[in-house]
């Protein structure tokens, strides 16, 4: 069974920092690559960040929003996934959710609210 837990979330003031993670379980994880999306109210859930497999390059790639100011990374002997994120604004709040690609499976997500 495909299990994604994410933890991490909170409030931060604009300009802060917060470091997400995501425990996964129930796959190969270094199988597949991992994804970040999110998802702020009243508005479609948006893809952040993704980090391939080993066997896809291994490396990061991130949504234009985002771009140098988050940090996707993954422990392949921990099958965790984090996202280290900066330069917070008001605009980056949302519910945060990993996602394993192919696997149609999402975890509860956590909230982060960037606000003053």
């Amino acid at each position: 069974q495909v299990q994604l837990v994410e933890s991490g979330g909170g409030l931060v003031q604009p300009g802060g920092s917060m470091l997400l993670s995501c425990r996964a379980s129930g796959f190969t994880f270094t199988e597949i690559d991992m994804r970040w999306y999110r998802q702020a109210p009243g508005k479609e859930r948006e893809w952040v960040a993704t980090f391939n497999r080993p066997g896809n390059g291994g490396n990061a790639r991130y949504a234009d929003s985002v771009q140098g100011r988050f940090a996707v990374s993954r422990d392949n002997s921990k099958n965790i996934l984090t996202l280290q994120m900066n330069s917070l604004k008001p605009e980056d709040t949302a519910v945060y959710y990993c996602n394993a690609r192919g696997l149609n499976a999402w975890g509860q997500g956590t909230q982060v609210t960037v606000s003053s």
